[in-house]
């Protein structure tokens, strides 16, 4: 595969080196960072209503649509119709997966892109079909044409890549607007004139679509507690909204209406009104600039519950107290509870914490029965957890704590908290919805990718400040990994079921860094230096099956059903062996039984990557082949590796390592980061094989890779350090 020119990835003019004196460390880290940072701003999740329905998810992020069972009075000649739309920022092309019985046909933007014969069923045991759809940018609608057969009516229609892209749909409604899911017709007896194609043509299709918006009654239905919850002798529930003050000083503000039954009002967590009977209430507040929390807990009694506010005074006015897309007017619902139970509600204004009641979980909706409140990660980068992320946050935690770049430091702290203060909503998210709106990784692990590389983050950033959620998600992710991931009978870890039928039986080297720093750290986190141990049993039982001896370098799997390593050395997967490795060396103690055979394993290792270099400085793609690309992550990691070997004192003849990682830093700088801080030649994500033209040809790079941008900034950060520590080092 060539180079973008013939002096590297980046025009000479535009490398990084040529805007510092030679190859300025600092400078480095500084620029590919900030520019990491700026790209991808730290947004909060996106809340949205979900309708409590039968077309919900399932674990793999695809809908299910049990067509049959919600509508089981549907005739062999009636059409129904689901309609769901998604947004693309690009155009792009991306595959679905479809499963479906009875006669299904699938419409893009009004076309026809997939249709099934009659008696043409996906059975069970197949594999669902995949589909590939050019996505236009901006919205897509999707629509599901549904006639029964013999054996039911129904499809599973979604995304095919759960791992990264989770997707979800919104309702592509008017009245629904901002909603997640699907609308659906009643049977109908003929079909739609026209697809729709676009949110415009709901009104003009003649079907009723459903869910059907609920027509509030007021005072003659009971209020709005009776109307989502029912009568419930011996119950209460809350309600919350914002009272905002756009002037520049303090109002009086009032505010008049009718309650059903017993309640009592509350501004910013002091009260302010109680009645023990129905009837109607005038209430003041003072209200400072900006806004403030209203809160109402109303009780159950025969004549109904909950309140309505009719009249507010202009000095102030009530709005949803967060962003909730598809939410109906200005009140949060949290209920019900038992009467004689007290939340504090405070607990809950954070959106991420459901409430617990006896037996009952409880969490924020709107006010139409079923109208629940979600959190939903919309970002592509910002808040989400993956093992690329939580190496690409490590150099980034690195870096601020280096460079004493606090705001640096910060963004990272904020990322993890974003996932982990959602952990424990997230678990009760996915049980509730078939699968959660975010933590889509975290909350159903099933792989090391899922847990191991940020769960160790996590473990870092609550050490320089304490996180909701960290300590949980840890125990959970050292209990899968001790407890649940596959291993062989010596007690290896493995993948005995991959993310496709090609991954099953296989070990691979990228494994070491989803488990090995996340024990080391958890061994510290916990105080039980097993985890240390188990570290370090399984990097000599990798070395047992992955170690080439004649070559000193690592096969990047090890083929479980065959019995025999794929000698394939591609470059990454050497990376995470040598990376990992290093991070367990510089914990381990001394005196520890596996430390003189792992500290052998490292200087082979060592000698190995030196001996494969490349004349620019960066190692290659496959590591025995010139010919492949200069690959830049696993260039960063042997540059970390080695810099940490000198630091610690690892390396008999530190000398040659010195000046290999000098020479693959010049490489990085000069060759495949420019000026902007664009880091370029980073591997994409892998599958394996057997052939090494497979990592040479058909495993491109991509640009600023998250698999690359962290660990670049690691060796930097080694460099620096190592470069600090001892005055005769001169980058």
């Amino acid at each position: 595969m060539s180079l973008l020119n013939d002096k590297g990835y980046v025009d000479p003019a535009e490398s990084l080196a040529s805007q510092t004196e030679g190859s300025n460390i600092e400078h480095a880290l500084t620029v590919i960072a900030q520019r990491y940072v700026g790209d991808n701003p730290p947004h909060a999740p996106v809340y949205r209503v979900t309708r409590k329905s039968p077309i919900r998810k399932r674990a793999d992020h695809c809908y299910q649509l049990p067509i049959a069972d919600t509508f089981p009075e549907m005739t062999g000649s009636q059409v129904v119709y689901a309609w769901t739309k998604l947004w693309a920022a690009e155009p792009q092309s991306f595959p679905f997966l479809m499963e479906w019985t009875g006669q299904v046909r699938l419409y893009h933007n009004g076309r026809k892109r997939f249709g099934s014969a009659p008696g043409e069923e996906a059975t069970a045991g197949e594999l669902p079909l995949k589909l590939g759809i050019q996505l236009t940018k901006g919205w897509n609608h999707f629509v599901l044409e549904f006639r029964r057969s013999p054996n039911g009516c129904g499809a599973v229609f979604g995304t095919s890549n759960r791992k990264n892209k989770p997707f979800h749909f919104l309702a592509p409604s008017m009245e629904r607007e901002g909603e997640e899911g699907w609308i659906v017709t009643m049977p109908m007896d003929g079909a739609l004139a026209r697809i729709p194609d676009s949110m415009e043509s709901e009104s003009w299709t003649g079907a009723q679509w459903l869910p059907v918006p609920a027509k509030h009654g007021g005072e003659a239905d009971g209020g709005p507690m009776l109307r989502m919850y029912g009568r419930k002798p011996g119950y209460a529930a809350y309600a919350w909204t914002a009272v905002v003050n756009r002037t520049l000083t303090a109002k009086k503000m009032t505010l008049s209406g009718t309650s059903y039954g017993p309640v009592r009002f509350e501004w910013n967590g002091r009260e302010v009104y109680t009645s023990r009977e129905a009837g109607t209430f005038r209430i003041a507040i003072d209200v400072p600039p900006g806004r403030g929390e209203l809160t109402a807990r109303s009780e159950y009694v025969q004549e109904g519950w909950g309140f309505e506010v009719s009249e507010a005074s202009p000095e102030g006015m009530l709005t949803a107290p967060r962003r909730v897309h598809g939410l109906t007017g200005e009140w949060l619902y949290l209920g019900p509870i038992r009467a004689e139970a007290e939340l504090e509600l405070s607990d809950y204004f954070g959106l991420d914490t459901v409430a617990v009641d006896g037996g009952q979980t409880l969490f924020w909706t709107g006010s139409e029965p079923g109208a629940c409140v979600r959190p939903f990660l919309e970002n592509e980068l910002f808040g989400r957890w993956n093992y690329p992320l939580g190496v690409t946050m490590y150099g980034l935690l690195e870096t601020g704590r280096l460079l004493n770049r606090l705001d640096i430091q910060e963004y990272v702290l904020r990322h993890v908290e974003f996932a982990t203060r959602h952990y424990e909503y997230s678990l009760w998210d996915r049980e509730e919805f078939g699968a959660a709106g975010l933590n889509n990784q975290l909350s159903d692990i099933d792989s090391l990718d899922d847990c191991g590389s940020f769960g160790a983050l996590a473990i870092l950033a609550d050490r320089i400040r304490s996180m909701k959620g960290v300590h949980n998600a840890a125990d959970d992710i050292a209990r899968y990994i001790m407890d649940k991931q596959s291993r062989l009978e010596d007690g290896a870890l493995y993948r005995e079921v991959g993310v496709s039928p090609s991954m099953h039986l296989t070990m691979w080297c990228d494994d070491m860094y989803m488990s090995v720093p996340f024990l080391c750290r958890y061994a510290e986190l916990s105080g039980d230096s097993r985890y240390l141990d188990e570290a370090a049993r399984q990097l000599l039982l990798y070395k047992s099956y992955l170690y080439l001896p004649d070559l000193q370098l690592m096969s990047h799997v090890y083929d479980v059903r065959h019995g025999q390593p794929s000698r394939t050395v591609w470059g990454r997967g050497n990376g995470w062996v040598f990376f990992s490795l290093s991070e367990l060396l510089a914990v381990l103690p001394f005196g520890h039984p596996d430390y003189e055979g792992l500290l052998l394993f490292y200087r082979a290792l060592a000698e190995g990557y030196l001996r494969v270099q490349g004349v620019n400085g960066l190692w290659h793609q496959v590591l025995t082949d010139p010919e492949s690309y200069e690959e830049a992550s696993c260039t960063a990691m042997f540059i970390f590796g080695m810099a940490r070997g000198i630091r610690h004192g690892w390396l008999e003849d530190p000398d040659p390592y010195l000046q290999s990682a000098a020479a693959g830093w010049e490489g990085l700088t000069s060759r495949a980061i420019d000026r902007l801080g664009n880091v370029y030649g980073v591997c994409k994500g892998s599958s394996w094989s057997t052939s090494h033209a497979y990592y040479k040809h058909d495993l491109s790079w991509n640009l600023n890779d998250t698999h690359g941008i962290g660990i670049v900034l690691l060796a930097g950060v080694e460099l620096l350090g190592l470069m600090r520590a001892s005055p005769i080092v001169n980058a």
